[in-house]
């Protein structure tokens, strides 16, 4: 039986080319998506055998979708592409759930092999980040040095890229109410009380890009 697939990037042209590399090696992608909440939602509906999503997206990263698919679809396997090799990013992945770290200028020779691999229950990164995964292994158990929830970094990410409160209740199906609830809470743990420094917290640390 064909692994099954749901594939994420907000690019179309990455995305079809990606399908169609998939494709030809026999996996099924089921479902395609150009955000982490859209891609959230086909993995919560068709628990896929693996989620293949880039990092960078728009309304939940990569990241933080990985930690809901960890949550709604704890069998499915989660490999997330990025340019990023820095150990932060990979030990933040490691500790959304992800099993598998593939480098973009690498994917066509490694989403393949690191698909077959974390298949079979193993963990892939690509070649070239091996000091940066150990370093990431070696801190996992340390505390992160992010204090807010999850719920509160897609708070955040959405805040950042400019969307209402009302706009981020109804993106996160929450109430307003909550939403601004939120908001206030993870503001407090950051020491944070301005939208421009929330705006600059969240691209320094790799919530949103500039």
């Amino acid at each position: 039986m064909a692994i099954r697939i749901v594939l994420a990037d907000d690019h179309v042209l990455v995305r079809q080319g990606l399908k169609s590399l998939l494709e030809r090696e026999g996996f099924q992608v089921v479902a395609e998506a150009s955000d982490g909440q859209e891609a959230c939602g086909h993995v919560r509906s068709l628990q896929p055998d693996i989620a293949v999503m880039d990092i960078s997206m728009p309304n939940l990263t990569g990241l933080n979708a990985a930690r809901e698919m960890s949550r709604c679809s704890p069998k499915t396997k989660i490999i997330l592409l990025t340019q990023h090799d820095e150990g932060q990013y990979i030990r933040e992945a490691l500790e959304a759930g992800a099993q598998g770290y593939v480098l973009k200028n690498q994917v066509a020779s490694d989403l393949l092999l690191a698909i077959r691999q974390v298949s079979r229950g193993q963990v892939y990164v690509s070649p070239g980040v091996s000091s940066a995964v150990m370093e990431a292994h070696q801190s996992k158990s340390e505390k992160s040095e992010n204090p807010l929830t999850s719920r509160e970094r897609q708070v955040l990410q959405l805040v950042a890229e400019g969307k209402s409160t009302k706009g981020v209740a109804s993106l996160l199906g929450i109430s307003v109410k909550t939403a601004e609830s939120h908001r206030t809470r993870l503001m407090q743990k950051l020491d944070i009380h301005e939208t421009a420094s929330l705006v600059r917290y969240a691209v320094r640390h790799g919530i949103v890009q500039a």
